[in-house]
């Protein structure tokens, strides 16, 4: 997410913000086509958050926890919840991808250590700037988005920024869906990307906007290829060719996430297992998944996640048992119970608010209207 930072080394710290940011609906609902695809009627449905019709002492409050999953959001400085904050957001999923229309009040955020250890959250995110500024640190180096332009970086890395009054369009798309260009992408780091692939993914996003109450669940495969085909073609021209240990680790990171996707639900998918397919030793393990609050634990998480979107698919009729045990639970209480942990829901109750939408059961995802943080939002994806 294009965030800012109050680093300083930011030459723009001290820039001012616009006042005031008119008290209207996101301005770029997409437009209806006169005619429709033959082939299909719309397969999106919006996950939306507004503050727009709360009590402006409340507003700041039900931003941060909407937010809360994702990052730490903290008022300007001079800055008092009692003068409202304007925050909307307008979630779409594509099948793995989640694309997000943002606008809000100029805001700083946060994203330590000591919450990635304990988030599952591991996306690549990317920010099209459509208004405003940001400012975003990653490792003591800043990096300035301004509008028009398009940032990259990794939700697997600490960050930590700021933004002023703006308007952007964020794409988050789950880390095995480019797992296979890990290395490339770790490598970009957060940056700022450039040149005619970048230029070549700003039009396609911005045409993209403009139909997303229109597409269909044919055209969402072809889609989410096409984002990450750019996404990497845009990294790897914006990147500098760094070599020695950092590439190496992050070369083992891939296989190790890799390794884990593809083994997810299996029983033999322990620390000594990954230890000799990646032929490495327990500590080099260890030290790989230390930000993840180490590898059972990322693994836990992982299957949970896989658990919470089966859940959530109205067309998968097996028992909470039988999905327990294949997210690596013998005991079905022992899941319910980190379930909620996790999540702040409990199986029975995603199956029931499934089942209560009324609705022909989808072929995507994107079709759920529920969650109420973004952190339930891009539970859904991956």
């Amino acid at each position: 997410m294009a965030t800012g930072s109050e680093s300083d080394d930011d030459p723009a710290a001290e820039q001012e913000r616009p006042a005031h940011m008119e008290r209207r609906r996101w301005p770029r609902e997409p437009a209806m086509r006169k005619e429709r695809p033959p082939h299909g009627s719309p397969a999106l449905v919006p996950l939306r958050f507004s503050t727009q019709d709360l009590p402006p002492a409340e507003q700041f409050q039900a931003w941060g926890a909407h937010m809360a999953p994702l990052v730490d959001v903290h008022l300007p400085e001079g800055k008092s919840p009692e003068d409202g904050f304007l925050a909307e957001q307008i979630g779409w999923h594509l099948g793995d991808i989640l694309i997000v229309q943002q606008r809000a009040h100029a805001h700083r955020y946060i994203r330590d250590q000591a919450m990635l250890g304990s988030s599952p959250i591991d996306h690549w995110n990317v920010g099209l700037q459509r208004s405003g500024q940001a400012w975003t640190e990653v490792n003591r180096r800043v990096t300035e988005t301004s509008a028009g332009e398009i940032f990259f970086m990794s939700l697997g890395s600490p960050y930590r920024g700021r933004m002023t009054d703006a308007e952007a369009l964020l794409v988050f798309l789950p880390y095995e869906l480019l797992a296979r260009d890990a290395s490339l992408l770790q490598n970009a780091g957060s940056t700022v990307l450039s040149g005619s692939h970048a230029e070549l993914l700003t039009g396609y996003l911005t045409g993209l906007e403009t139909n997303l109450g229109n597409l269909t669940i044919e055209e969402v495969p072809r889609i989410i290829q096409t984002i990450g085909d750019m996404v990497v073609a845009g990294a790897a021209s914006s990147t500098r060719t760094d070599t020695g240990q950092s590439q190496t680790n992050m070369g083992l990171m891939e296989r190790a996430h890799r390794y884990i996707h593809v083994n997810l639900h299996s029983e033999n998918l322990t620390p000594d297992m990954m230890c000799r397919a990646l032929g490495i030793s327990r500590t080099r393990l260890y030290q790989l998944f230390e930000a993840n609050g180490g590898v059972l634990n990322y693994i836990r998480k992982r299957r949970l996640l896989q658990a919470y979107a089966d859940l959530s698919n109205s067309a998968d009729h097996r028992p909470i048992s039988e999905i327990a045990e294949a997210a690596g639970f013998e005991v079905a209480a022992n899941f319910t119970r980190a379930f909620i942990h996790e999540f702040r829901l409990s199986p029975r109750e995603i199956r029931r608010t499934v089942a209560t939408q009324q609705r022909p059961a989808p072929a995507i995802r994107s079709t759920r209207r529920y969650g109420k943080t973004i952190g339930d939002w891009l539970a859904l994806t991956g």
